[in-house]
């Protein structure tokens, strides 16, 4: 990867990537954009986001002009449009690229990026991202990769959710979860939070279930991104009603010990949850 490229912040699966580009301790963000003019930040939320390209150290206070900057944080769509505006001011380019596949990907190269900007700035764009991931899909507009994932992490707490009912219950009637899983994954119920992902322990090595919930993604985040989520549904009018309802589970789960967690911890939760 080329000297001028500097990652800022981790989340999730680029985790993996920062430990290995991370700017120099006791380093602002504006003085990685004084050296780099090609820059990819990963923040937790918005306002993380906002500080580090609009604060009083953030990249927008010494960009070079022409700068591509791309950020791969899971935040608000109308923030990364207020961004790219404010960073084309500054003569420089924004691209808005969400990840999604987690450490597991990350420590393969194998992560899906899905980006929102100029069209004709896509090829460099996949270019720095390809590094990182098999999958760099242009979604049109500033703001569209944010729509993607968004989208992706309501199915995704959604499915998780229903792998987690199906197999409290099968386990409660007597079957096997190891089996089960295993019907599960040759039958039409199958998707990722079962074949790739299983939440409940002793099914599969190497997921957070296997150590118990730790690592992962966390409940924290899936909480803040179905809350992305049920205010986008707002704004379009949109109505959510397994969305909305996932939500309040992950925002329970938060308020009850697990926000540390892998969000897969769902499983847990219901089975202690008996008044459910």
């Amino acid at each position: 990867m080329a000297a001028s490229l500097r990652l800022l912040g981790a989340a999730s699966g680029l985790r993996y990537w920062s430990r290995r580009l991370r700017p120099a301790a006791g380093s602002f963000a504006a003085d990685v954009a004084e050296k780099a003019d090609r820059i990819i930040t990963m923040l937790p939320t918005s306002i993380n986001a906002i500080e580090a390209y609009s604060g009083a150290n953030g990249i927008l206070k010494k960009v070079k002009k022409g700068s591509l900057l791309i950020d791969s944080s899971t935040i608000d769509p109308a923030v990364s449009k207020e961004l790219a505006k404010e960073v084309e001011k500054m003569g420089a380019v924004f691209m808005d690229a969400p990840v999604s596949g987690g450490v597991g990907a990350a420590r393969s190269g194998n992560l899906t990026f899905m980006v929102g900007g100029v069209e004709d700035e896509f090829a460099a764009a996949q270019e720095l991202l390809g590094c990182m991931g098999s999958n760099v899909v242009y979604c049109g507009a500033v703001g569209t990769g944010q729509a993607a994932k968004i989208c992706n992490n309501m199915l995704l707490a959604i499915s998780m959710i229903g792998t987690a009912e199906a197999m409290n219950l099968g386990i409660r009637l007597g079957l096997d979860p190891k089996l089960l899983a295993k019907i599960l994954n040759m039958s039409s119920g199958r998707c990722w939070s079962s074949d790739t992902y299983n939440p409940v322990p002793g099914v599969m090595d190497g997921v957070p279930s296997a150590n118990n919930y730790q690592g992962g993604f966390g409940t924290t985040l899936m909480a803040k991104d179905l809350g992305l989520a049920q205010d986008s549904a707002t704004s379009t009018k949109s109505p959510i009603l397994l969305g909305s309802l996932a939500h309040q589970i992950y925002r329970m789960m938060c308020a009850k010990g697990y926000s540390k967690k892998d969000f897969s911890s769902v499983f847990q939760f219901l089975r202690e949850e008996e008044t459910f």
